[in-house]
């Protein structure tokens, strides 16, 4: 998602939409061969007018790969980071406002209060999370508990 968001700010606000459907390809491509396959094509569409952008992926795609190593259930539960970026912001806006902590305790104190505080926001379920809890289950197996709770 970063990488993304990386990549059209680099862009001009007018072809922003169709540089980003052609992004899509790279990232929803079946495995890496595929993948690498759509950044070459994006390159040549692109390449000339936002060379940066490509280069970007490039420059981090020994990143990027390991992702295409999942099943498609679990990479669409963990593409967005919504979730992490939602607990950092509440974790960051409540210790802006401290400039010091008496003690450890309090700390500890404080983060708990953030992380129950941005838990009761979290109303909405993650997208195929049953299908993509299934398949953790099997890409990890014994790490995954899978209980009817």
């Amino acid at each position: 998602m970063h990488l993304i968001r990386s990549s059209t700010r680099q862009v001009a606000w007018a072809h922003k939409k169709e540089v980003a459907a052609d992004l899509k390809p790279i990232y929803t491509a079946v495995n890496a061969e595929a993948a690498e396959l759509a950044l070459s094509e994006f390159d040549q569409k692109w390449g000339q007018t936002y060379p940066m952008v490509a280069q970007s992926w490039r420059n981090v795609w020994v990143n990027v790969v390991p992702f295409f190593k999942f099943p498609a259930d679990i990479r669409k539960a963990i593409y967005t980071t919504n979730a992490i970026e939602s607990i950092n912001a509440s974790i960051r806006h409540i210790a802006n406002n401290r400039a010091l902590f008496p003690s450890d305790d309090a700390v500890y104190k404080l983060l708990f209060l953030a992380l129950t505080n941005a838990a009761q926001k979290w109303t909405m379920p993650i997208k195929n999370w049953k299908q993509a809890l299934q398949q953790f289950a099997v890409f990890f197996p014994g790490r995954v508990p899978l209980t009817d709770n």
